[in-house]
């Protein structure tokens, strides 16, 4: 039956828990890799460990010397399905790295400074905050269990001392502020200095109240919650251009927040039909263009992209732009649909291309062509023949995101076995790269890996009936400015820096 892929990719979605380095010229320094057996040009700066206590890895002197923050460091293999990464997000400037987990918990990592000794150590991030973000719930009315795991996260850009963060689960979302304190005031006249209100009878002088210096403390307060708004899971949150407003988006609809306001949002997009019989496909993900605060792209399940503007109507059912590939018929099959579907949409930072994630490739598209992408890169198309086994195991229902970098001229994914892709959009040039703790040696150098379709196999490749579908790269980012990248892996959080001469 035609509509059976598409009828299993929505159970899983209605029932899943749910620039680069600038050269003295100031011109962006090109990606730099090789696409054979050589070396390439990215280092291991750190592998930080996110156990059921914060712990981090440091890679400074050998991979066996452990820097331990609040517990004791657990090896990766004993993760608990609550320590899984399930979330990575760089703000605005990069000196902040926030990670969520199937947890609910949220893991805010902080860059290290340069210093004159250790030059090196400036690409090094270290626990900054670490905080309880979501719940487990239970909804009563519809016997459903909410899970506490957290989507997405989105940073505010900063406008003081503090930072503001966005995360979600699949229900609600929340705004965070993250300050610090290193002053505590002294010499109340009403409390004692336990914080007990004290008897006025006894106040026989007036203090005047003094701040002290105390060790600095990050305190992470919740600001706002938005709640009660989605009937289906939350996929997507994007904050808007004029910082005032950000969208929530679900399998059926997208809402329109303002941040001021917790008890009302406004319904932009509405998919269900009368009759849900009648469900051909469901949004997978939503995204506010990074310039003009009217505009915004999603994605669904057919693998098709609709750009809106909120300008037109208040409900934007009717797209301004339809941007979809014609399918070739040589190529149908019984899982095209699945293998179609968008995981993942992203507007490039000039707002002018679109890059969409599916199963197999990454596609560019022009905001000026509808019809067809202008750049189509293939990911791991060797797994074209493992689709069967892979609908069997559920595999190719995975989510895989998709990053630019600063400039806009390198796109980053993942994929199976722990490896990551990256494409030069200049040079046409792609390498694969590991994630492994095997090779995390301190600030070595990374080497391209190749995968083995069939035919006799080199010593450096691997073969792709030897790759692991247990491990993946789902959740990738990429600083804002420099070529400096976070690649997630179960609950290892990988960074890698482009090395420079």
């Amino acid at each position: 039956m035609v509509l059976q892929p598409s009828e299993r990719h929505y159970r899983d979605w209605s029932h899943r828990r749910l620039g680069p380095w600038c050269s003295p010229t100031g011109s962006p320094a090109p990606l730099s890799c090789e696409t054979g057996c050589g070396e390439g040009s990215w280092i291991l700066v750190c592998r930080l460990l996110v156990p059921t206590q914060v712990s981090l890895l440091s890679m400074e002197e050998d991979i066996d010397t452990r820097k331990i923050n609040n517990s004791f460091l657990r090896d990766h293999s004993y993760a608990t399905e609550a320590d899984i990464i399930s979330t990575v997000e760089f703000n605005h400037t990069g000196e902040l790295l926030a990670t969520g987990d199937k947890g609910g918990r949220v893991v805010i990592f902080q860059r290290e400074q340069e210093s004159k000794n250790q030059v090196h150590r400036r690409g090094e991030y270290n626990v900054y905050s670490t905080f309880q973000s979501h719940e487990p719930e239970f909804d009563y009315l519809k016997s459903l269990e909410i899970e506490e795991k957290i989507n997405k996260i989105r940073w505010l850009p900063q406008q003081n001392a503090a930072y503001f963060l966005l995360s979600t689960n699949d229900k609600t979302v929340k705004l965070w502020k993250v300050s610090e304190r290193d002053k505590r005031p002294e010499g109340y006249n009403l409390k004692d200095e336990e914080g007990r209100l004290r008897d006025p009878a006894t106040i026989t002088t007036l203090r005047v109240p003094v701040l002290r210096p105390m060790d600095l403390m990050v305190e992470a307060t919740p600001r706002r919650v938005f709640a009660n708004a989605h009937t289906y899971h939350i996929n997507s949150i994007s904050v808007n251009s004029d910082y005032e407003t950000y969208m929530s988006a679900d399998d059926l609809r997208i809402n329109l927040w303002n941040f001021e306001i917790t008890n009302q949002s406004f319904n932009i997009v509405d998919i269900k039909p009368a009759n849900m019989e009648e469900l051909t496909e469901v949004i997978t993900a939503a995204e506010f263009h990074p310039h003009h605060c009217n505009t915004f792209v999603y994605s669904s399940s057919k693998g098709t992209i609709r750009l809106c503007d909120m300008r037109a109507s208040a409900l934007c059912d009717r797209h301004t732009k339809f941007f979809e590939e014609p399918e070739d018929p040589s190529n149908r099959s019984f899982f095209s649909e699945i293998i179609s579907s968008i995981s993942d949409v992203k507007f490039s930072h000039s707002g002018r291309y679109i890059m969409t994630r599916d199963y197999l490739t990454v596609k560019v598209w022009d905001l000026n062509m509808e019809s067809r992408p202008i750049e189509t890169y293939q990911v791991h198309d060797y797994l074209r023949s493992k689709l069967c086994s892979l609908y069997e195991n559920d595999c190719i229902f995975d989510k895989f995101e998709c990053v630019w970098n600063g400039s806009d001229s390198v796109i980053m994914t993942g994929s199976y076995n722990n490896f990551f892709r990256m494409f030069d959009r200049n040079t046409k040039r792609d390498v694969t790269l590991e994630a492994s703790r095997e090779n995390s040696k301190p600030r070595a150098i990374l080497k391209p890996r190749k995968v083995c379709v069939g035919g006799k196999r080199r010593k450096d490749e691997i073969s792709v009936d030897s790759l692991d579908f247990s491990k993946k790269i789902l959740h990738t980012a990429w600083h804002p400015s420099e070529n400096i990248i976070a690649v997630a892996a179960t609950n290892n959080l990988y960074i890698f820096q482009d090395k420079v001469n």
